[in-house]
Parts: structure tokens; sequence; C-alpha cells
């Protein structure tokens, strides 16, 4: 009786503080306003997360810091308040500093949360959501986005803190995390998962780029290198009011059960590292980008308006085998794709990375003059003399063996609308995120997992620690027919999901046919992933025990939904 009093009260404090501070929405500002190209293209800060001792690396441990700090996304844009990650106030940036690590060489980081206790966006009481006491701080908790390491560093939602240590969530365990780095070389990042609050926390800047060097087998590759050459860009939407701060919508769709939670979030300006439209001054030759969708919910289908290609070296943290070259490349939030560009094909001297993926995806929004520009590439007209090149082959990493496999599973993803038809939240498996874990792979096991998608948009589904392959993508027979069983039953084999997954099959992208941690779940359709919980590399097992509390979890990275609660737990087994 109590706690729905408590919840009710709750829930009418933050629909009346939705109400109040609605008003600021008249002064958002209008994007098209904004001059596009006129901020260089940071590059953000280098920590090295190893040092050397007579030219041998060796193990180091960082304090990074979380901070409230002034940051310009534009030049004709006041000071924005935002949240960032860094070595100190001064230093912290938005995205936060790209961390490089070696290959085999641990790194220990102690995440400090120097935040203050009053968040400066709205956040939403009626999902569940990480609460302290009278919220007497931020909570935050770091997750590595594609490590491998044991469940204590993983981040769980669970196990957030506010400043100081002052509160700790009931998976919390220390303060300092280690990340082995024996995985295979490739691209991470790090951003906050703090449960119910991580749309919140990353929209306010909490974002940050990670990468895993191995030069015995990547120098040989004879790819782009150096800071000038081989960039880092972390792609974000925001909007904005005219005083500079970071717009969100403080209303929800359902006011009445969830004052501000909206199911996606969607900013007019469009952000590469920090900065709105930015510019980059570059030389006719091949230059690799790790391109990061840190976006909440948008997807971004890039292309260059001059016609130059991709050529794809990497998908999320794992080098592909062999380079594949596209036109354009769709990449979901969460998910990352690693490109060479050869400045040197281009006709021109000037090159536009542009977008013009719908919004929500794929069914929703085109997109405008202000969100189809992503930024300028202003190349110069002397052609150089470029060592770098592209080989034939990367990286060849050990099969996925289905001979091998010890489990099937069916995940379904599921949306629950109102009486208005307007998104209340949405699940995997029909369960809510406290439920007990019914994953629980055994620790080096091979796995198929049927995902089927029973909802209208594209869910990029993440799994924490395996890695997987995507095999087909089968789509759905009289799926309102099988809707409607699932709805009832929630179970696939009960619902005879092999009778209707027999429709048209989507080619996988040739790009993306290796092993990945994020992939961009179809509407209507099943598809058909194998996952390794294991070393891709050496199919070893891990250096540590993977089977410890809190575990792992899964879950959509459209960051409003793994929020409000489309995300399962992750129990990894002996």
């Amino acid at each position: 009786m109590e706690t729905t009093l408590f919840l009710k009260l709750l829930s009418l404090f933050a629909f009346l503080a939705a109400i109040t501070s609605s008003s600021a929405s008249d002064n958002l500002i209008n994007a098209s306003k904004l001059q596009m190209f006129v901020d260089d293209l940071p590059d953000m800060p280098r920590i090295l997360a190893y040092q050397a001792f007579n030219g041998v690396p060796k193990s180091k441990s960082l304090k990074i810091g979380m901070f409230k700090k002034k940051w310009k996304f534009h030049r004709d844009l006041p000071p924005t308040t935002v949240y960032a990650y860094g070595l100190s106030r001064e230093t912290a940036t938005v995205p936060g500093p790209t961390i490089e690590a070696l290959y085999g060489v641990e790194t220990y980081v102690t995440w400090q949360n120097l935040l203050p206790p009053k968040h400066i966006l709205p956040w939403d009481p009626t999902i569940p959501v990480a609460s302290t006491n009278a919220m007497g701080g931020i909570p935050t908790v770091v997750h590595l986005h594609g490590g491998i390491h044991a469940p204590e560093s993983d981040g769980n939602a669970f196990a957030w803190f506010t400043a100081g240590f002052k509160e700790k969530g009931p998976t919390w365990t220390k303060k300092t995390y280690h990340y082995p780095n024996n995985q295979h070389p490739g691209n991470l990042w790090y951003h906050d998962h703090a449960m119910g609050l991580t749309r919140v926390n990353l929209l306010a800047g909490l974002i940050g780029a990670y990468i895993i060097r191995q030069p015995s087998i990547e120098g040989p590759l004879g790819l782009p290198q150096g800071c000038e050459f081989d960039r880092p860009l972390m792609l974000f939407d925001r909007s904005f009011r005219t005083d500079g701060s970071i717009f969100m919508n403080s209303t929800g769709n359902n006011p009445s059960i969830h004052p501000q939670w909206q199911p996606e979030y969607f900013g007019d300006a469009i952000i590469v590292n920090g900065k709105a439209w930015p510019r980059l001054t570059v030389r006719r030759r091949r230059y690799r980008f790790r391109i990061i969708n840190a976006s909440n919910a948008r997807f971004f289908k890039l292309f260059f308006t001059n016609g130059l290609g991709f050529t794809h070296v990497a998908s999320d943290s794992a080098y592909i085998e062999k380079p594949v070259t596209t036109n354009e490349t769709l990449v979901g939030p969460s998910e990352i794709t690693d490109v060479i560009v050869d400045f040197s094909q281009s006709r021109s001297n000037v090159a536009i990375l542009a977008n013009d993926a719908p919004y929500p995806y794929p069914s929703g929004d085109p997109v405008d003059e202000v969100n189809g520009k992503v930024m300028k590439f202003i190349i110069l007209p002397k052609r150089e003399v470029d060592t770098s090149r592209i080989p034939k082959r990367l990286l060849n990493y050990p099969v996925a063996d289905l001979s091998s496999v010890s489990h099937t599973r069916y995940v379904a993803m599921y949306e629950y609308t109102s009486d208005i038809d307007e998104p209340t939240h949405l699940y995997l498996n029909g369960k809510p995120y406290e439920a007990p874990a019914t994953e629980t792979p055994k620790q080096g096991s091979t796995e198929v997992w049927y995902v089927i998608n029973l909802t209208e948009d594209n869910h990029p589904l993440h799994i924490h620690l395996g890695l997987f392959k995507v095999l087909d993508q089968t789509e759905l027979e009289k799926s309102d027919e099988f809707k409607d069983c699932m709805m009832k039953l929630n179970d696939a084999i009960k619902c005879h999901v092999d009778k209707y997954a027999r429709g048209k099959k989507e080619e996988v992208p040739a790009h993306e046919k290796g092993w990945k941690n994020v992939f961009k779940m179809r509407p209507g359709f099943v598809t058909k992933i194998v996952v390794r919980f294991s070393y891709i590399h050496t199919n070893a097992s891990y250096g540590f025990d993977a089977t410890t509390e809190p575990g792992y979890v899964y879950h959509c990275h459209i960051l409003d939904h793994e929020d409000n609660a489309m995300m399962r737990p992750l129990k990894i087994i002996k």
C-alpha cells in the first residue's frame, strides 16, 4: 500500500515537473539556422592504457573522472552544460578521451563519479531505475562495450555508484575495474550503464572510445596509421535550447503512465567528436575512420555526396576476413564500422559525409537538410605518396563450428502499447529485467540463438561478453497470426516458429559476416546467430571466471528501449 502510494506520488511529481519545464521547449533552437561546417573536427585526447619500462609495455592504473562542465558544440551556440570523462575537469571532453590499450597488457581503471546531486536532464521514476536515498546523487557505472572481462568489471546496471561512492547499487562490487585486454585487437567504446538512466547519462556526454592494438599482427596489414590518418569518429545527435543546454522532451508519450519516458530520442544536430557538422581538411591519400554510432536511437546510413566509397576492414570489435567496398553503410546505435576512405580517388575537392536513414528506423520520418548531413571533408589538391595499403586479406579467425553447438535458444522482442496505441515498455522474451535469468550458457560453449523481432522497429541487439556471427535473416509469414500466438504463449516452439519463418531471406551484408557484438534485428524477421562464449582468436576459454556475480546482460541498444526494459540478465555457468 505504502509502496503504491509512493510510486503514485513520484509519478505525480514527475508529471508536474514535466508540465513546468515543458515551456522551455519554446526556446528550442532551430538547428537549420546554425551554419554547417564551421568547426574543425576535434581529435579527442588519447590516453595510453599501459606504460613502458626499458621498452617493455607494462600494466597501468588510471583514474578517470566524470565531471560537470561547459562544452562548445558549435561556434554559434552558447556553451552547453555536459557530463564529461577525463583525467581532470580541465581536460575532460565530450566524447571522452580515447583510451589506447595493448593486447595482453592489462589495464586498471578507477572510474570516479564527481557529479553534483541534481541531473541536468529529466529522468522518469516510473521505469525501472537506479534509485538512491531521495536521489541524493547521480548514479553512474561504466561499461566497456565489446570488452571481454570478468562480471565485476562489466558495469552491471545495478552496480552503480554516486559521487565519492557514497551510495552504491545492490550489485556493486569494487571501485577499480580490471580490463585484461587479452582479446583480439579492435574497437570498443565505454559509456554509462546505470539502470534506467543510461539514455540520460549518455545524452549528457558520458561516452568515449577504447582501442586494443596488437602491432605484431596489425602492422603487417599496412593500413593507415598514426593520429593524423587513423581516427575514431564518434557520431551522435542532439537538440539544443537557445541558451545552449541540451533539450530532451520532459513529457512522455503516455504521461499518465510514464511522465517523461519516450520510446526514442532524436536530435536535430548531428555531432561528430563533440562538434556539430564539423569539417576536416585531408590529404589525397587513404585514411582510416573508426566510426562509432553513440546515438540513443538514430541509425546512420552513411554515404559520400561525391561518390567516394568505404572499404570496410572491421565491424564492431573484430577485423573481418578480407576488405569489402561499399558505397553506403548502415550503422545502428552502438555499432562500430571501421573503414578506409581513399581521398586520392575523389574528383572534387570537397566530400560531404551524409546520412539518409529514416528515424525511427526503418519506417520513420525521412531525413532533411539538417540531420541528413554529418560532416565535410576538404580535400587538398596536391597528390602525395601514400605508403599505406589495403591488403587482400585481413585477419582470419577460427570458424564458428556449428557441430559443437551445445544449446539452441529463442529470443523474442515485444513492444507493449497503451489504450492510445503508444508504447509503454518493451521486453525480451516477455520478461522484465528483474525476472530470473533464462539465458545461462556454459563458459566456453557455442550456442545458436533465433532472435524473433515481433515489433515494427529495427532493434540493435547487443550481447555482453559473447561474440556472434549472423547466419541468416528470414522473414515471418502470417506474422500477425504468429504474433498473436506469441503474445498468449510466449513460446516460439509451441507457436511453431518453423512454420512461419519461411519468407524471403535477406542477405547479411558482406562486411557484417564476421564476429560482432551488435546486430540490427529486422522487424518481422527471425535472425539466426551463432554465439561464442570464449575467445574467438584462440577458441580458448577466458582467463577469468565468467560465472561470478553479478553476471552479464544482453539488450536492445536503443537506449530508450534498454531503459524500459528491453534488457535481460545473461548468467554464465560452469
